[in-house]
């Protein structure tokens, strides 16, 4: 197998140079100073899209349309006609939730789990207790549990299903325990449902927040056949905020954008008594969009396969092969798959130490220290020079399931550039921390 070389690709990042280990790559990862440049390079010719006959504002929206193409070459998706960008996985869930806020009918259910992020519950909670019951519908959101090992339990999910479930929604990798539900079982399940959707479909749709699956993962959403997925790039190395929500065209073309305004509408299509829609995906693009931030995250995904690979795609536009895609992505889980393997072997010899979650899972360690509170464990670590976080991580409904009390626990996550000395030396904090618990509880 082809390894991963974590010391040259960390060459084209600042913060090793600055004493840092950085463990903390769940909640957003570093930006290499490759995008930092594009920035300073897309400003002598930046200008408004779809706004402008100056060759300035033709020039950047060439590149903004063309970083559709790329995130559609990523997922594998039919074209750019399925993506839509939003500020993140958060608002592109949220915007789901509001595209289909007026097809729910009474009696119908959402159901989700107790391993989500808030991000991929609170709006279903919101939509059945809040907004659907003033517009005098009542809709259930129905919760499934996991087990004792973080596992999500399809039994129980599968029972929550019938032929009112409109809709499915879970996470394809928990950003608390790491777990990884089997998203072709969830396919069948929500297929099993029968539901009768307005486009002609029978069976509930799927949606996954895909947040922590994407960076470590090739996603092929025609193969996991999903109706909504969502993930967010500054968690892919580019922080500059924009989320992606892939959907079914379909979908697209059916349903009621989530915001209104310019250049979602058609070209002097605006009338008193009517108003059209533009074509896809700019239907989904109400006002100005953050263009330069789309540009450089999807050149993101091109100078991901560049650090991995010998390959030139940074800065260009032509298409991405799938099997590069495919042998990067299996070369960054591998890398991280071995260094969330060394660090739970080395947490797992320090006494009063508790992880949570399954063996296999996404590139993360929550855990709790017997009588410290997590928040002393995370300053206690950065003391040390380590980065961790310290919280529910979003994910409040798997920590009060687990009687967490407070609702809370230290996690390490890990990426494509952290090292076995990374883990080494978060390891041997913790074990010093333990040693010395008194000090920081």
């Amino acid at each position: 197998m082809n390894a991963l070389d974590a010391t040259r690709i960390r060459a084209h990042f600042d913060f090793p140079a600055a004493g840092r280990v950085v463990t903390n790559n769940a909640a957003s990862t570093q930006p290499p100073r490759e995008l930092i440049g594009l920035l300073r390079d897309l400003t002598p010719w930046y200008e408004n899209v779809h706004r402008g006959q100056s060759t300035a504002s033709r020039r950047t929206t060439a590149m903004f349309e063309a970083s559709f193409d790329t995130i559609a070459a990523w997922l594998n998706a039919p074209g750019r006609g399925c993506v839509a960008t939003y500020r993140n996985t958060t608002e592109a869930i949220n915007a789901v939730m509001y595209s289909l806020l007026t097809e729910f009918r009474d009696g119908d259910n959402v159901v989700t789990t107790m391993l989500e992020h808030n991000s991929n519950y609170v709006p279903w909670h919101a939509l059945c207790r809040e907004i659907l019951p003033r517009l005098g519908r009542r809709v259930e959101c129905r919760l499934a549990r996991f087990d004792a090992d973080g596992q999500l339990d399809l039994d129980h999910l599968a029972s929550l299903v019938d032929g009112r479930t409109k809709l499915v929604c879970c996470t394809g990798a928990s950003n608390f325990s790491g777990t990884k539900p089997d998203l072709s079982k969830l396919r069948e399940i929500a297929d099993a449902s029968g539901y009768a959707q307005p486009t002609g479909e029978t069976r509930a749709l799927l949606l996954v927040d895909a947040a922590q699956l994407a960076p470590t993962s090739a996603i092929d959403v025609r193969a996991l056949d999903v109706d909504y997925l969502a993930f967010s790039f500054h968690k892919m190395l580019a922080p500059f905020g924009v989320g992606v929500l892939y959907a079914k065209q379909h979908l697209l073309d059916h349903a009621l954008p989530f915001l209104y305004g310019g250049d979602m509408i058609a070209e002097g299509r605006v009338t008193p008594e009517t108003v059209a829609w533009n074509d896809l995906p700019w239907k989904y693009t109400a006002g100005t969009p953050n263009i330069l931030g789309t540009i450089a995250s999807a050149q993101a995904l091109r100078l991901l396969l560049d650090l991995v690979l010998p390959t030139a795609f940074f800065g260009g536009t032509g298409p991405l092969p799938r099997v590069a895609i495919e042998e990067v992505m299996a070369r960054v889980g591998r890398h991280t798959a071995n260094l969330t393997a060394r660090c739970m072997a080395g947490l797992a010899e320090i006494n009063g130490l508790q992880m949570y979650g399954p063996e296999h899972r996404t590139p993360l360690v929550s855990f709790n220290l017997g009588g410290v509170s997590p928040f002393a464990v995370a300053e206690a670590l950065d003391r040390r020079g380590v980065e961790a976080r310290a919280g529910c991580h979003c994910a409040t409904l798997a920590h009060h399931a687990l009687g967490l009390d407070p609702p809370a626990s230290c996690r390490l996550s890990f990426a494509l550039y952290n090292t076995t000395d990374d883990v080494d030396r978060a390891v041997e904090a913790v074990r010093e921390i333990a040693a010395s618990r008194r000090l920081v509880g």
